[in-house]
């Protein structure tokens, strides 16, 4: 935006005391007059160092570089209220920069934001992608492996990276997937005087002093034997690592449906085995949280690896036992119990744990359980409801149904 600063016609004390400018690479070549007065009328300049130095011919008053650790910049900035505060930030402030961390901190109506173009943009925008059918991922300061869930054959991803061995990185992992084959253009320094492209195939990954502000391009190609993790509920059993406590796909997928996953919800597994149901839940929406409570050990760490291997690394994975370990956890607005998690005490603790409109789903495969699953039914309500599995299977030379386990399933939800 260009024109009159915000400031010029605001009364004392200042209603919009902060402003966020959005910097390029081509430094204040790339500001408008708007842009060039906040930064010229601010008391207090925050930036890193790199938008510091981009900004300097412009600064008037003080220069502040970010602290370390960073999570103590909000308050920062909010001690300063009142003043005329600018903050420098990347591209556009408000995707995956700054903007978004200060806002959950300070009202809209009191700052002044002028973007610039994000590194997106501008790599959409040398790729010639249409920005709306591209996969943008950032795995700057983010584990890898959240590029997984959006491998898929033909698609298009835009991935920012942290630094300069980010782009090897996310060539060896493609390579390791079944997707070597797949297209990587490494945009480097974008939109500056040191802008520069270059491509390489994932498996023959070879270049050398990648700047480290760079954005890959992926068109990912798939091998025959490539991971693929499906959009639905109800993933293959064999594309998680386990000792047969799972729970089966067909299951699986009907308790994600009674699980009804909502924006921005956190769901407890409780004795999540191999953390199935947890890892989907999370795969259905990037605003979910989810925590696994596993008993034992070996089974806890390997929903750790499952929960990297289908990239949601963030699910918290507690070895720990129910009830006890539930004690301290954060409130959740849905519970599953698996047939691994229903001891002594489980299910009263979940009841109590759950807010006002929470779901608990329970499965139960033994008569024992089922019983308690069939008693709390009779007293609370919710839907009670029995499945059956069958697969077709040989039977010597001809082939027959087998049937798995029935699964009992309790769906209650809290008034």
């Amino acid at each position: 935006m260009t024109g009159p600063s915000p400031f010029a016609a605001e009364p004392a004390p200042l209603q919009r005391w902060l402003s966020i400018v959005g910097i390029g690479e081509d430094g204040i070549d790339g500001l408008g007059s708007g842009a060039r007065e906040l930064i010229e009328s601010a008391e207090i300049v925050f930036g890193g160092v790199r938008h510091l130095a981009l900004a300097a011919p412009l600064i008037r008053g003080e220069a502040r570089s970010w602290p370390s650790p960073f999570s103590s910049a909000p308050s920062e900035v909010m001690a300063l209220r009142g003043r005329r505060v600018c903050v420098l930030a990347s591209g556009d402030p408000f995707f995956y920069g700054v903007g978004a961390t200060l806002a959950s901190h300070i009202e809209a109506d009191e700052t002044w934001v002028i973007p610039a173009p994000s590194a997106f943009s501008l790599a959409a925008a040398r790729m010639a992608w249409p920005l709306q059918d591209v996969t943008l991922v950032s795995v700057h300061g983010r584990a890898l492996d959240r590029i997984r869930p959006h491998l898929h054959p033909g698609a298009r991803i835009l991935a920012l990276t942290s630094d300069a061995e980010g782009p090897e990185a996310l060539a060896h992992l493609l390579a390791d997937t079944g997707y070597g084959e797949s297209q990587l253009t490494v945009l480097e320094a974008l939109g500056g005087n040191r802008e520069n492209t270059r491509t390489a195939e994932a498996r023959k990954f070879d270049l050398a002093d990648v700047s480290p502000l760079n954005v890959v391009a992926i068109h990912a190609l798939a091998e025959r034997d490539a991971r693929i993790i499906a959009y639905t509920p109800g993933l293959d059993d064999y594309l998680f690592e386990h000792d047969g406590q799972i729970t089966k796909r067909e299951i699986r997928a009907l308790t994600l449906s009674s699980l009804r996953p909502r924006h921005g919800e956190l769901l407890w597994d409780v004795g999540a085995g191999s953390g199935s149901v947890a890892i989907e839940w999370l795969l259905a929406h990037g605003s979910l949280g989810a925590v696994a409570i596993e008993a034992d050990e070996s089974r806890a760490a390997r929903a750790a690896r499952n929960a990297a291997a289908f990239g949601v690394p963030h699910l918290d994975v507690k070895h720990a036992r129910a009830p006890h370990a539930l004690a301290d956890l954060p409130t959740p607005n849905a519970i599953f119990v698996g047939g691994g998690g229903s001891g002594d005490g489980v299910l009263d603790a979940c009841l109590e744990a759950l807010q006002p409109g929470g779901r608990l789903v329970a499965n139960a495969v033994t008569l024992e359980t089922e019983s308690e699953l069939i008693a709390r039914h009779a007293a609370l309500g919710g839907e009670l409801i029995r499945v059956s599995v069958s697969r077709a299977d040989a039977v010597g030379a001809k082939t027959g149904w087998r049937s798995a386990m029935p699964v009992t399933q309790w769906i209650w939800e809290k008034s």
